[in-house]
């Protein structure tokens, strides 16, 4: 009986991470739209930290003196209904709107990728309790997922109120959704690799080949859509804000700002809501191009892996070949 080197069959799935993100820097390359994306994402984070801080105004003060003065060298953007600097209350805006969608982005993937996890991988299972666990999760899922996302998150926050807390739990709960499809299609290709197999053979339990093995290596799309979402998130919000259901002014948040100054715009001021509609249409695409730019830099790895049947070299496949071999011809 040849000896068989465990740790060379163990699959090195703690270090999937550090192998993408070794990747991501050694072949970044960039195009011009994707440089500029990146600035202004570091520009957004900026003000999100120090926007009111930087703001030359108050952005929470109103001055009904200043009342809808055009754009001039006083006031570059101009000034709004309340007569509150525009300029000043876009720096502050991206605060409100990126901590609610970075925090329901959160919580969406704490509560999205364990169960999708628990639901690829018990799918199809023998045992009738596990096989029903992940039937019972999609068959939610499909019910949450039956109504319009913008009214299903409008309705839970009239439902519960208006405010920060509430806000970023109705986020939260319309977007878990796409992060445990995502998770669980990536777990169905995952769960019968040959690096699967040897964390079985090995005697990992089901919930430690998910958590520890599968869920690391389903991480390059799951990043990926994280900033994809974080962008439809601060978009959710600001649309929630403009019909009334989100935060409420004087708090500097793009989609009030907006639905402010919308009803002045047949009057001739297009200030108050074109500056903020601008910003909002920016900062989302950014989110999307950066998205992207992860996905582009980070597929070929993950492809290469898939390949190579996630990170066991091919000499390691024989040895769980041998190992399950073996198992077999003692039992």
């Amino acid at each position: 009986m040849r000896e068989i080197d465990i740790a060379e069959a163990r699959p090195r799935s703690r270090t999937a991470g550090l192998a993408a993100a070794a990747r991501l820097v050694r072949g970044a390359r960039l195009s011009p739209l994707e440089v500029v994306a990146l600035v202004i994402f570091a520009v957004i984070l900026f003000l999100a930290l120090f926007g009111p801080r930087i703001a030359p105004y108050p952005t929470e003060t109103a001055n009904p003196l200043l009342r809808l003065l055009a754009p001039s060298r006083a006031h570059l953007l101009g000034t709004d209904v309340n007569g509150m600097d525009i300029w000043s209350r876009l720096l502050a805006a991206p605060r409100t709107d990126v901590f609610i969608a970075v925090v329901a982005t959160g919580l969406s993937v704490l509560v999205g990728a364990p169960l999708g996890v628990i639901a690829g991988y018990f799918e199809g299972n023998r045992r009738r309790l596990s096989s029903l666990v992940g039937e019972g999760i999609m068959r939610l899922l499909d019910v949450i997922q039956a109504f319009p996302v913008f009214i299903f998150a409008m309705v839970l926050v009239a439902i519960r109120g208006a405010n920060v807390v509430n806000i970023v739990a109705a986020v939260a709960f319309v977007n878990m959704p796409v992060f445990l499809r995502l998770v669980r299609g990536e777990v169905l290709q995952l769960r019968d690799q040959p690096f699967a197999e040897a964390a079985r053979v090995v005697g990992n339990s089901d919930l430690q080949i998910g958590f520890k093995h599968l869920l690391p290596n389903a991480l390059p799309p799951l990043v990926v859509q994280i900033s994809v979402t974080v962008g439809f998130a601060i978009l959710l919000t600001a649309g929630l804000s403009f019909v009334g259901a989100g935060i409420a002014p004087p708090t500097p948040e793009l989609g009030n700002m907006i639905s402010e100054g919308a009803k002045f715009m047949i009057t001739g001021q297009w200030w108050p809501s074109l500056f903020p509609g601008i910003a909002l249409g920016i900062i989302v695409f950014t989110f999307g191009v950066v998205g992207e730019t992860v996905g582009r830099l980070l597929q070929p790895g993950g492809r290469a892996a898939r390949e190579r049947g996630g990170d066991l070299n091919v000499g390691a496949q024989q040895a769980v070949a041998d190992m399950v071999q073996e198992k077999r011809g003692v039992s």
